[in-house]
């Protein structure tokens, strides 16, 4: 299986196969028509409050957000990171579609790592 990471504001092409929104909340100013979003994995996304710490966080906390979300993945989210995991197993290419601006530092990047042992 190929997974890839994409923005939400980014042009929805046949390529990036199933599409799967891993934000808690809808990418604002994005219909449902443009995203073309074939699943989307609200519960496997950063509780609100740690996406609110990562929102207040100077940059180079990063590691430290990183960490307590890999945490979350291993705790709270483990059921619903499995059943991810079931969902994703039949596409041969999945594209993670999140909202954030900063493409390498993002809950995406770390759900891929996450996900990656899971499928293999």
């Amino acid at each position: 299986m190929e997974l890839r990471r994409k923005r939400a504001y980014d042009t929805a092409e046949a390529a990036d196969g199933f599409r799967v929104l891993v934000d808690r909340l809808w990418p604002r100013g994005v219909s449902k028509e443009r995203a073309a979003i074939d699943l989307w994995a609200k519960d496997t996304a950063p509780t609100p409050e740690l996406r609110t710490d990562w929102h207040h966080a100077p940059p180079e906390e990063w590691g430290l957000y990183a960490d307590r979300y890999r945490a979350q993945l291993a705790g709270e989210s483990s059921a619903a990171l499995h059943a991810l995991v079931g969902e994703l197993r039949p596409h041969p290419v999945v594209t993670l579609v999140h909202a954030a601006h900063d493409e390498v530092h993002n809950h995406a990047v770390v759900l891929e790592e996450a996900l990656r042992p899971l499928l293999d």
